[in-house]
């Protein structure tokens, strides 16, 4: 554990909840801090339940692609905190991270507050004292009471798909759920919104309307498509032929297609059509089908190949099983791991009939793990124990058989570990 992160875990004791949606508290602590969040570069606030990670790197990178210096604040990280915090482009340094925790320490004084509302604060004071072009700011829960919502006045806006997630704190319906994303609309600010849901789209449109805010539509404001040589794209600026996305899945079109809408809805000089044809060629988003190469890898066939997904809800399950339409040339084995209290048959469902064997696991170190048993359970009892992912993959090479793909997949938690454990080295 590093000194940063040793400041963030005694931070856990200054409030009895880990969420606890409100805006009240930081409000207090960032007007003890100077108000950092009122001198930030031009924002891109996006929010929606599955594609937020991916929808900020393709923002990130079409502006970085345009030559511009690039803040993006994300949650939560794999392996290391500091992966939620860029600085112009750079990962933030140790040094770095932990003066403004420290800072941030001192000056709250031991007040109560949440940890994510602190280390929110935390990156505001450092977006606010390093230049640069953007900052692309992903909510962390929800929308209307997230400790991103501070920002009274972003360039735009994104939502992207939304799904049924964290319903103890956001509402166990649809529209109430995105009545709670919504919450980041403000007035005169474009926001662009990908493939809903009519039930969450219907909710988008009624608090835009409310809001003023000028609500740019999937199919009706904006269009995207699969073309003979990558996407093609279209709005009321015209149209563009665009490469493949960097990131793989049917679903990364919808991703991609929001962060153009949303960036060309802002329209800044440098956003140009190479920017943003470069931008999506190069895009790179950690643990969103992302083909693994290292030690677990080297432990299956020569033939075979590992695949890593955090995707863990039913939208992200649906996702997955539009990409395994795809993927029919060679069997598809599935490690799955997921968060206990997530709805892990809703997920599993699309996802049984692509799969030649399931295995369900437990990482000693995934934050919260669901047991072994349950995913069993949930998946109608066709899953057999892995119990880890090691072991999984061991009992995978051991059978043998053809070349095949393996997914592991189900929380971005166990996705953090089996990182670690693939790193080369």
């Amino acid at each position: 554990m590093s000194r940063a992160e040793a400041v963030i875990d005694r931070l856990h004791a200054l409030h009895p909840k880990l969420i606890d949606l409100s805006l009240g508290r930081l409000h207090r602590l960032l007007a003890a801090l100077g108000h950092p969040e009122r001198r930030l570069p031009p924002v891109l606030h996006v929010a929606g339940t599955n594609g937020k990670g991916s929808t900020c790197a393709f923002a990130r990178a079409i502006a970085e692609a345009a030559g511009q210096r690039v803040h993006v604040y994300t949650s939560p990280h794999l392996v290391r905190f500091h992966e939620r915090i860029r600085l112009a482009g750079t990962l933030v340094s140790e040094t770095a991270l932990l003066a403004a925790l420290e800072e941030v320490e001192r000056v709250n004084a031991g007040a109560p507050i949440t940890v994510f509302e602190v280390t929110t604060a935390a990156a505001l004071l450092l977006f606010s004292r390093v230049p640069a072009d953007l900052l692309v700011l992903e909510v962390g829960l929800g929308g209307r009471l997230d400790a991103t919502n501070v920002v009274d006045r972003p360039a735009a806006c994104a939502i992207t798909s939304i799904s049924m997630d964290h319903m103890d704190f956001l509402g166990d319906d649809l529209g109430t759920i995105a009545a709670e994303k919504a919450g980041i609309l403000k007035p005169g600010v474009p926001c662009a919104t990908g493939a809903q849901d009519p039930a969450a789209l219907a909710v988008l449109e009624t608090t835009a309307r409310a809001v003023g805010a000028p609500l740019l539509v999937r199919g009706r404001d904006w269009r995207v498509a699969a073309a003979p040589d990558g996407l093609r794209y279209a709005d009321a600026g015209g149209t563009l032929d665009l490469p493949p996305p960097a990131l793989p899945g049917p679903h990364q079109a919808d991703n991609a297609g929001i962060a153009i809408a949303a960036l060309r809805a802002w329209g800044p000089a440098w956003l140009t059509d190479e920017a943003i044809a470069h931008g999506l060629a190069q895009a790179e988003w950690p643990a969103r089908l992302q083909r693994l190469r290292g030690r677990l890898a080297a432990g299956l066939p020569a033939s075979w190949e590992l695949w890593l997904d955090g995707g863990h809800n039913a939208g992200a399950g649906l996702a997955l099983a539009a990409q395994f339409a795809d993927w029919a040339d060679r069997p598809l084995h599935l490690v799955v791991g997921m968060k206990t209290g997530k709805q892990t048959g809703e997920f599993l469902r699309p996802l049984l009939p692509h799969a030649a064997s399931i295995l369900a696991v437990a990482e000693p170190g995934q934050h919260l793990a669901m047991p072994v048993e349950s995913v069993i359970e949930a998946s109608g009892g066709v899953a057999r124990p892995g119990p880890t992912v090691a072991a999984a993959l061991a009992a995978l090479a051991a059978a043998g058989g053809p070349p095949a793909r393996v997914l592991v997949c189900g929380s971005l938690y166990l996705a953090g570990e089996v990182l670690k454990a693939d790193t080369p080295g």
